[in-house]
């Protein structure tokens, strides 16, 4: 849950660098917030004459900024350019592309976008 606040905290800050278990933990807590939403609408059904979910939608119009910003951070993470999210746009090959690249174990030490997050742990 700590990395899920964080990136709530960081809403819209497209600079600097996350960590793989930033954005998965995220992702892996969005995914199960809109299963539970979905879960919700389904038991008290709310708008059952519609094909969508629209808890989880109202969610996910409201996280797409800081789904956005970590996507971007990520990708500095591992030494790309946030530009590279718009391959996205090319269907399915684009998807995967940016599912390797998110898979990929950061670049050791500073890069043009920042610190390495590793390094910068307090340790004790």
């Amino acid at each position: 849950m700590y990395w899920y606040l964080e990136v709530l905290r960081k809403y819209a800050v497209f600079e600097g660098r996350a960590r793989r278990t930033e954005y998965w933990m995220f992702t892996l807590i969005s995914v199960i917030i809109s299963f539970l939403l979905g879960l919700i609408e389904g038991i008290f059904g709310i708008a059952p004459e519609l094909d969508f979910s629209v808890l989880s939608s109202i969610y996910s119009l409201g996280i797409f900024i800081p789904a956005l910003a970590v996507s971007v951070r990520r990708l500095h993470d591992i030494g790309r350019s946030g530009w590279w999210f718009l391959i996205i746009f090319i269907p399915i090959i684009g998807f995967l592309i940016l599912l390797v690249l998110a898979m990929i174990d950061s670049e050791r030490g500073p890069n043009r976008y920042g610190a390495d997050p590793k390094e910068s742990r307090i340790r004790v």
